[in-house]
C-alpha cells in the first residue's frame, strides 16, 4: 500500500495528457532557482520551456521504457530485461544494432508506479489504433510504450534512402493495439499531420519525426535528373509514397 503527496496535488503540476497506463504532466514554472538563473528561468517559462515526465500506472497494463529513462518507482513493481530466450535476444541486439536504439529496453510490471526522467523535450501519445496498429519512428524519438506491443527494424526501402540520405538502413517500427509515448522536437500542436491516399510527399530533410508503416520511404533526388536537382538548389529528399499518415515538424 502506498500514497503519493504533494504531486498531482501540487499546484505547480499540470496534466497535459493521459491514455492507458501514462499520464504526462508538466511543472508549470521552476521552483528551484536562484538569484543567479531566476531570470533566465523566468523567460524559459514564459516561451514554454517547462520540464516534463511521465508517470506509468502498472496496474492498467505493464510498460516497456527506453533504457536509462527511469528515475522512481514505487509498489509492486518487477523489472525484466523483456528477454524471452537466446533467438530473442540476438534479435533485439540486431534490431537495436541497425535501428540505433538501445538493444534491451527493460520491462516493468506489477500494481505500482514509475516515473520517467524529467525533460524539457514535448511529450506525445500515439494511440497506435488510430495509426492501422502500425507506426515508424525517426531515430532517437522513442521513449516508452506498452509492453505488449512488437518492436521491428523497418527496413529502408533502397539502400539510397541511407547512404544519400546519410543515415541507417533502418528505422524502428512498433506494431500492436496500444500506446506509444515518444519524445518530440515540438510539441504537438505544431506537427503537421498529412495524409495520403495512393500519393506522396517529398521532404526536404528529417522533419518527419513518425509514419505509417504502409508507406514506403527511399531518398531521391528531387529533380529528375541531375541537372534538375542542381538547378533546383534541393538535391535530395526524402519520399513517402502510398496511403497513411506522417507527422512532420515544422522547424526541427
Amino acid at each position: 500500500m502506498f500514497r503519493i503527496n504533494n504531486f498531482k496535488d501540487n499546484d505547480d503540476i499540470r496534466v497535459l495528457d493521459q491514455q492507458g497506463a501514462f499520464t504526462v504532466f508538466e511543472y508549470k514554472r521552476d521552483l528551484s532557482v536562484t538569484k543567479d538563473n531566476a531570470m533566465y528561468e523566468f523567460y524559459a517559462s514564459q516561451m514554454n520551456v517547462k520540464l516534463k515526465q511521465v508517470i506509468c500506472d502498472l496496474s492498467t497494463n505493464g510498460v516497456t521504457i527506453q533504457q536509462g529513462a527511469m528515475q522512481w518507482m514505487v509498489g509492486d513493481v518487477s523489472a525484466t530485461t523483456g528477454i524471452k530466450g537466446v533467438s530473442d535476444f540476438l534479435g533485439k541486439s540486431i534490431r537495436g544494432a541497425v535501428t540505433k536504439e538501445s538493444a534491451i529496453k527493460p520491462e516493468y510490471v506489477g500494481d505500482g508506479k514509475i516515473m520517467l526522467e524529467p525533460t524539457y523535450k514535448h511529450i506525445i501519445l500515439i494511440d497506435l489504433g488510430k495509426w492501422n496498429n502500425s507506426v515508424v519512428l525517426e531515430d532517437g524519438y522513442f521513449l516508452a510504450c506498452d509492453s505488449h506491443l512488437k518492436h521491428k527494424a523497418v527496413v529502408r526501402s533502397s539502400f539510397s534512402s541511407a547512404v544519400a540520405g546519410n543515415e541507417g538502413f533502418f528505422n524502428l517500427g512498433i506494431e500492436g493495439d496500444g500506446i506509444v509515448v515518444i519524445e518530440s522536437p515540438v510539441p504537438k500542436e505544431e506537427l503537421i499531420e498529412i495524409e495520403l491516399d495512393n500519393d506522396q510527399v517529398k521532404i526536404d530533410g528529417n522533419y518527419a519525426i513518425a509514419w505509417s508503416k504502409s508507406l514506403k520511404f527511399t531518398v531521391e533526388r528531387s529533380g529528375k535528373s541531375l541537372i534538375g536537382s542542381a538547378a533546383s538548389g534541393e538535391g535530395l529528399v526524402n519520399v513517402y509514397r502510398g496511403s497513411g499518415k506522417i507527422w512532420m515538424a515544422p522547424i526541427m
